[in-house]
């Protein structure tokens, strides 16, 4: 369940006019700082991410589900089924296998408790970024950078440059 905080954020995100992406990374940062804290644990950064885009769908996220193809098609319907949830909230009336669906809910937390913790490291989560972004054409990085370049302001690109040029210059020193 994800924290009332982290849906404000994401609420806050879809107010600004943000992407589903940026409103949905709310929810995946919150994974990942309880998997940091310990809570619980996963087996790869690419879990911690699914964990946190699920919970991001069933708050209501407009994220979209995977094409066909691109997962298992297990995967693409959980997806929907996630996306599904969050477009209805529930009422009152619950479904009748309540207890078979906490029991399920409760053994998933127990079997996550028994994971580590380095799914969760900067080292992962950078190997797992890098990965992603190989797999994207040039172009689309490129367009990224791009609208990144845009939205960020003069302060922001004045404080990037300055960022990019003392990254360099250590470097070079090496």
């Amino acid at each position: 369940m994800p924290e009332q905080k982290t849906i404000k954020r994401a609420q806050a995100d879809k107010r600004a006019g943000k992407a589903s992406s940026t409103q949905a990374g709310e929810f995946v940062k919150d994974e990942v700082d309880k998997v940091r804290a310990g809570k619980h644990g996963v087996r790869s950064a690419k879990q911690a991410i699914a964990i946190g885009l699920s919970e991001a769908r069933r708050a209501g996220v407009a994220v979209k589900s995977p094409k066909k193809g691109a997962t298992s098609e297990a995967t693409r319907k959980n997806a929907e089924k996630d996306t599904a949830a969050g477009q209805h909230k529930s009422t009152a009336k619950k479904s009748a296998s309540s207890e078979s669906t906490a029991k399920r809910s409760r053994a998933a937390t127990n079997a996550l408790k028994r994971e580590g913790s380095a799914g969760a490291s900067k080292k992962a989560l950078s190997k797992q970024t890098r990965s992603a972004a190989a797999k994207r054409p040039a172009a689309s990085r490129s367009a990224a950078a791009k609208k990144a370049a845009a939205t960020k302001g003069a302060a922001g690109r004045s404080a990037a440059a300055k960022k990019a040029a003392h990254t360099r210059a250590s470097r070079t020193h090496h």
